[in-house]
Parts: structure tokens; sequence; C-alpha cells
């Protein structure tokens, strides 16, 4: 299994010039290579390989005044490039065909892009120092905020600047099932919220942090500031950085949050069942604000990649079971309550359930999982593991499952 690793980078000012070249270069042979395409495609012509086009758009431009800057970078960005732009296709192509759920068409890449990355692969000689800096071709030695220990040797890097001016890199590692923890005899549901973040099959209620909603003050403060500044002056651009700076702690906190949870459950409990709920549905409602703040997705897509890296299941229920209708008790279906009514009298078996808690075991048995105490061993199929980005301390933390 593929897991990718980020790490801050510190680089200096000609550290930061040269990455500025490199984001620069890799992005006009990316634009290059899309406008050959596209002439290709509006005269009729053959698709050009991605071959062609790396002869023509990188060795042969090399040598004419007009692209002769290419050659201050590593070549290997500039095919990873092309290979960058050969995916885009073929996500496209393959959203028509509906093998996967519909992209765009490849977009020119825009010198104003906020977001710009480079990737080195093991042709490039990229390497980790003695002094533990991370050398880059044509670049140098930068220095790295190692947070915690790469489990096997990196393939690639990829050198990322966001929108907040901030710098990483992202090494892809290898996995394998050296890493499954021990078995454990624990079973549980999770039934997703906004009043409770979660709540568990075994009666913990998990508060939620509602990061964007305690930052709006700042936020707005931040957002405000950049409006009165006038388009294309220097203050704007200096804002614009304020803004992201501060959408980028809500972002860091809330996947902290996630990480931390979703590595908790994984290690105390062998199977995990949570709902399929629809977040594209939800997040055009009233409560889209709330919805996206809780972050239900990535939290989910965590709980996938890391039962399947730790040889722990995941299991998903359909969106359209009843869990908040059915007694867990006696198994009858009481009909639907509106979201005001927090605990409820079964009026089969006079059971008082606690509406969340009552979902969530219900989450549990719609799985496979146990009756109430979620204790029955199960065998449900392994999930297979998405290639997710792993987050990362700004300081040494102790050593947990990620």
């Amino acid at each position: 299994m593929q897991l990718r690793y980020s790490f801050r980078l510190y680089p200096s000012s000609g550290q930061r010039i040269a990455l500025a070249r490199a984001f620069g270069c890799a992005r006009v042979v990316y634009n290059d290579a899309l406008r050959a395409r596209e002439t290709a495609r509006s005269e009729g012509m053959p698709f050009p390989k991605a071959g062609d086009l790396s002869k023509r758009l990188i060795t042969e431009a090399k040598d004419t005044p007009a692209r002769a800057w290419l050659g201050e970078v590593s070549a290997v960005i500039l095919q990873q490039s092309l290979r960058d732009l050969d995916t885009a296709y073929k996500n496209f192509f393959d959203g028509l065909k509906g093998k996967r759920p519909r992209v765009g068409a490849p977009r020119y890449k825009s010198r104003k892009g906020t977001r710009q990355s480079v990737r080195f692969t093991a042709n490039a000689r990229w390497s980790i120092t003695p002094g533990r800096r991370l050398r880059l071709p044509k670049i140098g030695d930068v220095r790295v905020k190692w947070s915690r220990t790469v489990p096997s040797v990196p393939s690639t890097v990829t050198v990322v600047k966001d929108s907040a001016g901030r710098y990483f890199a992202s090494f892809v590692v290898e996995t394998g099932p050296e890493e499954f923890l021990p078995e454990v005899s624990p079973e549980l549901g999770i039934d997703l919220g906004l009043g409770h973040f979660a709540v568990l099959s075994d009666g913990t209620k998990v508060a939620g942090p509602r990061f964007l909603r305690r930052a709006e003050k700042r936020l707005k403060k931040a957002q405000r500031a950049l409006s009165r500044k006038e388009k294309g002056s220097r203050n704007r651009d200096k804002a614009r950085v304020r803004v992201a700076r501060a959408h980028a702690r809500v972002a860091d906190a809330r996947r902290e949050f996630h990480h931390r949870l979703s590595t908790k459950l994984i290690r105390e409990n062998q199977a995990v069942a949570v709902e399929d709920l629809a977040v594209r549905g939800l997040a055009r409602t009233r409560l889209a604000k709330s919805v996206h703040d809780a972050g239900w997705s990535a939290f989910v897509a965590m709980l996938e990649y890391k039962a399947a890296r730790y040889g722990r299941t995941l299991v998903k229920i359909g969106r359209f079971e009843p869990t908040s209708q059915v007694c867990s008790q006696c198994g009858v279906q009481d009909g639907p309550k509106p979201l005001h009514v927090r605990v409820w009298t079964c009026g089969a078996c006079g059971a008082v359930l606690d509406r969340d808690i009552n979902a969530a075991v219900n989450v549990a048995k719609a799985a496979g999982l146990a009756v109430t105490a979620c204790r029955a061993r199960v065998r449900p199929g392994r999930v297979p593991a998405p290639r997710s980005e792993a987050g990362t301390h700004p300081t040494p933390q102790p050593s947990t499952a990620r």
C-alpha cells in the first residue's frame, strides 16, 4: 500500500527563487503540451504522444532562445509535468466512458495560481543528507522539519507550495503487512452528526470542535481587509496570504483532530461500522457550512485507509438504513422523528433510548457486528486503501499509528 508523508520545508531566499523557477518551468511545459494537443485536435491531426512531446517541448526546446531557460531546472520535473497532463487526459476520458466520476478537460495553468508543485523521482537523484536536509537537484539542501520517522525508503518526493506560502515535501512510501496491529475483540458502530461529531455504540459522545465557527471572527477581519486593497497591488497580495494562512490554520486543526480520533478508534477496535452519508447533498442545504466544518468525508477516508493499513475492518452501511427510527432493543421501527427529539421511548418494549446512541448501535447491527455491546467476531471483506495524505505535527509527537 502506498502512502504519503508530508513534512514542512524551510527553504532559504535563494532556494525559494530556485523553486519558483522550477514551478514556472514545469507550468510552461505543461501548458505547451496542452496547447500542442489541443491544436492537433482542432486540426484533425493524430493525438501527439508523450514521447514526441518530450522530445519537441523539452529536449529540442532547450536549444532555442525562447526556451533555453528550461535547462536551468532538473529535466525530471519537466518529464513529470508531461505525465501529469497524461493523467489529466486519462481521468477525463475515463469519466466520459463511465469508468470513474466525471471530471473536466485539462486546463491551462496560470502563473498566478496560489498552489504549485513539482515532483522528483529516483531518476532525479534527490537524497536526504547526513545532516537530515533534503537535497534537491539544482535547488540545494533544504531544511526539513522531521516530525516523525518515514516507515520505508521513499520512491518520490513532491515539493508543494500552498496558498499560504508554506513549503512542504510529500514523500511516497510503501507499507506492508508488517504494520498490522494485534487483533482485539471490541467492535464499534459510529453515528456521525453535527451536535456531536461522533457518537459511538458504547455510549461515548465526541464533541464537535467546530474549527471554522470558532475562527469566523478572525477570518471575517482578514477577508474584510483583503476586500479593501487595490487589485493588483502588493498590499492586496499580502492580505491574500493572510487570509490563506487563517484558513490553513483551520484546515490543519481539523485534520489533526480527524487523525487523532481515527487512529484511536482503529487501534482500539477490530471492526468499525459507519454510515455512508450523502455529504454532497447535505452540503446544498442550510446546514452547508456546518457540514463542511465537520469534514465527515475526510474522517471516513482516514478510517478506511487506516483500517486497511493496520489489518482492521471498516464496514459502510447504506445511507437509507432507518438507524434513527428502529429500537435497538426490540428491533421495532417506530417511524421518523423530528430533529429536536433527542430521547424517545419505544412504544413496543418501553425502552428509553438516546437518539444518537441508538443510531450508533443500529449502525453496528446493520453492518453485521454485535447486537448492543458490539463484541461479535466478524470478518467482512477488506476495504482497499486509498493514497491519502498523512498529516504532520509542527513539533515531534509521541509515536502513534497513523
